[in-house]
């Protein structure tokens, strides 16, 4: 492996993105304690915007420029609201019960906030254009501010 290999980082390295991984192995885990009859309808509805958050941060990341990274980050946003509705779906159906139902939209709202704290981070870098485009990193305190 070359040194220019052995440096490289994808977007495997964003906390964003591994904590969109566990929401989304989360799900998987949830979805198979449903009701057949919700095969085609609430679990594939939450299996998809489960999967669409972290697609939207990796396609975001894959784009290498700011602005668009930033609008794949706004669209994964979206899904993770998403999926906080669709989890009240199912505590209004009976599949979860509501502490489990609060427990995962808490879950949720911390990744909203990471994703709000990648995007600000985004919008610096892009202001103040001191790195490479190709070369995103942040800090885990970058999540602690929100970006609306």
């Amino acid at each position: 492996m070359s040194e220019n290999t052995t440096n490289f980082k994808s977007f495997e390295s964003l906390k964003v993105w591994q904590q969109a991984r566990k929401i989304r192995n989360d799900i998987f885990k949830l979805c198979k304690s449903f009701p057949k009859e919700e095969t085609y309808k609430l679990t594939d509805q939450m299996i998809r915007s489960a999967r669409s958050i972290g697609n939207n941060i990796a396609e975001g990341y894959g784009r290498f420029h700011y602005q668009e990274n930033i609008q794949f980050c706004r669209q994964s946003r979206g899904s993770q609201y998403e999926l906080i509705d669709h989890l009240i779906d199912a505590m209004d159906c009976g599949y979860i019960e509501e502490d489990e139902c609060n427990r995962r939209k808490k879950y949720n709202i911390e990744s909203i906030k990471m994703t709000n704290g990648y995007i600000a981070y985004l919008h610096r870098q892009k202001s103040s254009n001191k790195i490479e485009e190709s070369e995103i990193h942040y800090q885990p305190n970058d999540f602690e501010q929100d970006y609306p």
